[in-house]
């Protein structure tokens, strides 16, 4: 019996726990339930951090779970450095983060146009980056540009970066802005400021090097050379492709920095739009810097093809001139070939000596007139 009544009481215990369980459950605040750990082998999650007040926070984070934690704070955000990522993994990011799906679509591809977009609350950023690459010297096939894309969505509490190839790296962007909490205490436009300025000045030195290039082509059109004049213009042809692929990358990229330096955004900061403003003038040096290259290898190849061309007519008055020699053979033995009794001096003892004297003479006295003008 007195079993009985322990069951019976510890059944309308639990039956009463349940309900107060259930509205505990649901006057707390959910917090996402996902695992704090770094993301598995293979992921494209280079890196993810939240910076609270500048300084980043210790342990290893989720982005759903450092995107609550960070709204949790007025100074809070996250960092999210993607490389290469695939779409399925970006849907899973873009659906925590409330991404635009056609940002999503450009963000996975690659080779895209250098734009600033919005899209609701957040601002959509694509750059085309480049890397000079080192080498000896230009060759028919040198490569001397890589190229890649960075791609940013800036929130109010999150910045995601997405990396296509490895012509600029951001873990050393992301080491330094660490180690300045001043600049870090001012949010996600402070690391966009910071990506944007690391891929221009990259683009400088691209410029500087290829520059350098441009010289060492020049050198080597101009001067005397047993290489064969088609090779030397396809080297010159090989920089111009190199230089192209250069140019894509810098100029489409002034519109959109423009953008962002003269208050056509208004969620970029003021403090931080004075920033953007000096990472604009170091790309206006960098355009200067391809459009004069620009215009110098094209002053290099028409001054090649002109060069060419000078040669093959020096080639041709040579050859008019030997063959003008050669005629007077042809025609004095073509007179004296010819099958008639009555011809002059046929008889005569001396007739072919004084024939080829003739020639020889002839023949004396037109290359000496030719090595006169030039032509031989």
């Amino acid at each position: 019996m007195a079993d009985n009544q322990q069951n019976t009481a510890g059944s309308l215990s639990r039956a009463f726990s349940r309900p107060v369980r259930a509205m505990s459950r649901m006057l707390s605040s959910p917090a996402p339930a996902v695992p704090a750990v770094q993301p598995a082998v293979g992921s494209a999650i280079v890196d993810c951090a939240l910076y609270v007040d500048g300084v980043r926070q210790p342990g290893e984070w989720h982005y759903a779970e450092a995107l609550h934690a960070a709204r949790r704070h007025r100074s809070g955000f996250v960092w999210i450095g993607l490389k290469e990522p695939h779409a399925d993994e970006m849907s899973a990011i873009a659906e925590t983060f409330e991404l635009h799906e056609l940002a999503v679509e450009d963000a996975v591809t690659s080779k895209q146009r250098p734009k600033v977009e919005r899209y609701g609350e957040m601002i959509f950023v694509t750059m085309r980056t480049a890397r000079y690459v080192e080498h000896d010297e230009i060759t028919d096939t040198s490569e001397v540009v890589e190229t890649g894309d960075v791609l940013m969505f800036i929130g109010e509490h999150f910045i995601i970066t997405v990396r296509h190839g490895d012509a600029s790296r951001l873990a050393p962007v992301r080491s330094g802005l660490e180690q300045r909490r001043e600049v870090m205490a001012r949010g996600p436009w402070a690391v966009a400021y910071a990506v944007t300025d690391s891929v221009v000045d990259t683009l400088v030195e691209v410029a500087t090097g290829i520059e350098e290039d441009v010289a060492a082509v020049e050198d080597q059109v101009f001067a005397p050379s047993r290489s064969s004049g088609t090779s030397r213009i396809q080297r010159v042809y090989q920089l111009k492709r190199e230089l192209m692929e250069f140019k894509r990358a810098v100029l489409p990229l002034q519109r959109p920095l423009a953008g962002l330096a003269t208050g056509q955004f208004t969620e970029v900061p003021d403090e931080i739009r004075r920033y953007f403003r000096d990472v604009n003038d170091h790309l206006a040096r960098a355009v200067e810097q391809v459009l004069y290259l620009d215009d110098v290898i094209n002053s290099v190849l028409q001054a090649r093809l002109a060069q060419v061309s000078v040669d093959q007519n020096n080639d041709m008055r040579k050859i008019a001139a030997w063959a003008a020699i050669a005629a007077v053979w042809t025609a004095i033995a073509g007179i004296y070939g010819m099958n008639f009794d009555f011809m002059p001096e046929t008889k005569w003892v001396f007739g072919y000596p004084g024939v080829m004297a003739l020639i020889v003479a002839i023949s004396a006295g037109l290359y000496r007139a030719f090595r006169r003008s030039g032509w031989l």
